[in-house]
């Protein structure tokens, strides 16, 4: 059984949202990616699903194979059906979009009797990263010059976003390097800049100044993967953001879904952080920094979906970070808000970099003044 949100909107956005990023269409006006590609992207994930599926041990060892198989082929043929659907312009009706694609393979999962199959994985790299997290902290903490320390948090919120198994390019290096051991490497080797979107040096401006004259008060972080992602950039950014005097609401997916930390898996990292941290510890005793759940169960995110706790939340919310390929990129990156808003996340598709006009494994950092 899927996991729905109440469909509550958030307050910020404005009447004409539109989550979805790229148009997935036959004949896509600027020749970018077909519907078809897009289909595709989603088929080369397949093997990562299964391989994990293949070790989910809460689904008994003697029905696990014949489930696999049967998510396997139920997918397969929901790909196809939409293949000869979307590959011809005359024949294709119904709307496609990454919110669908990943909602069918949700739904394949769940039939074929399968809750989280990215368990043990999130588990193990929470406490990988956890591991690393003093020594991140201690050396933005080295860091004086408030500037330099945003930029550092916010490139480490880059770095962090690698750890995506729901992309065949950041699976591949995860199997190769894993996620935590690798964090300050990919930090350090982002690709240069400029981005392909790149506010950075804005974003931190904005940042620093609003923080000055008190202009920003609360944030709300929509955060992705569980891991170096969370743990390691997300959560030492959103002690940034303390630090410039301001609450911070940390907000997860109530179900699960690839790698992605749910709030009550994300809690419990943030309660293991505030044991070896004093500044989150303080935050969280003071109600300063909090977790919450979005409603949501999918590796993008609809802001017109949302739960009512985080809808009354965000009412006094004046910064809203989104963060992730999925929530960042292929959703609501041009979607403008009604208050201040980031998007942060690395490109982990060869199609998304395609349809940017940028490189595989570039950043995005988008900074949106509010507008009424």
């Amino acid at each position: 059984k899927r996991v729905l949100s109440s469909g509550m909107r958030l307050p910020q956005i404005k009447d004409d949202y539109d989550p979805c990023t790229f148009t997935y269409t036959p004949t896509p006006e600027d020749n970018a990616v077909t519907a078809l590609q897009w289909i595709e992207v989603f088929r080369a994930s397949t093997p990562t699903f299964v391989k994990y599926a293949l070790q989910d041990e809460t689904v008994p060892a003697e029905t696990r194979t014949a489930c696999v198989t049967a998510f396997e082929c139920a997918f397969q043929q929901a790909l196809d059906a939409l293949a000869a659907e979307h590959g011809n312009a005359q024949r294709s009706q119904e709307l496609l979009n990454c919110i669908v694609l990943c909602q069918i393979r949700e739904d394949c999962l769940k039939r074929a009797g399968f809750g989280d199959i990215f368990r043990k994985v999130k588990q193990e790299e929470n406490a990988a990263a956890l591991a690393v997290l003093p020594g991140v902290l201690k050396n933005l903490d080295e860091c004086s010059d408030t500037s330099e320390r945003l930029e550092l948090a916010l490139r480490g919120v880059l770095a962090g976003n690698i750890f995506d198994l729901g992309a065949s390019t950041s699976a591949a290096l995860f199997d190769r390097d894993g996620a935590a051991a690798s964090f300050v490497n990919t930090r350090t080797k982002l690709l240069p800049r400029p981005w392909v979107i790149d506010d950075l040096d804005a974003s931190v401006q904005r940042l620093t100044s609003a923080s000055t004259k008190g202009q920003y008060k609360k944030a709300m972080l929509f955060v992705d993967n569980a891991g170096s992602d969370v743990i390691l950039g997300m959560l030492p950014f959103a002690r940034e953001l303390l630090r410039l005097g301001m609450k911070v609401v940390l907000a997860a997916n109530q179900g699960p879904t690839i790698n992605d930390i749910t709030a009550e898996e994300l809690l419990v990292v943030v309660q293991e952080a505030a044991r070896l941290d004093d500044p989150v510890r303080q935050a969280m005793q003071e109600g300063k920094l909090a977790v919450l759940s979005s409603g949501c169960d999918l590796p993008v995110i609809d802001l017109r979906n949302l739960s009512q706790e985080i809808v009354d939340c965000a009412q006094d919310v004046d910064l809203v970070v989104l963060e992730g390929m999925g929530r960042s990129i292929e959703t609501n990156l041009n979607a403008k808000l009604r208050c201040d808003s980031m998007r942060i996340g690395m490109v982990k598709h060869p199609e998304v970099a395609t349809c940017l006009k940028g490189r595989l494994l570039d950043c995005v950092c988008k900074f949106i003044p509010g507008s009424t």
